[in-house]
């Protein structure tokens, strides 16, 4: 199972996901890219980050060579 990721439903308030939407947007990210991203630093902040987690994988438009 290592490399797949996890699909999970999540349910929260509208402000709540509104407000994420727009940090995402300002950030050029999606909402679930912003929402990974948020999970991790709380991880990471709260000493709770497992050793074993890989790196956000790599988004948008590969780099010109």
């Amino acid at each position: 199972m290592a490399g797949q990721r996890k699909q999970v439903l999540l349910r929260i308030d509208p402000a709540i996901h509104d407000a994420i939407s727009g940090w995402a947007a300002d950030e050029l990210r999606s909402v679930n890219a912003q929402i990974e991203i948020l999970l991790r630093d709380a991880l990471r902040s709260a000493g709770r980050m497992p050793g074993t987690s890989g790196p956000l994988p790599q988004r948008g438009r590969p780099k010109n060579t």
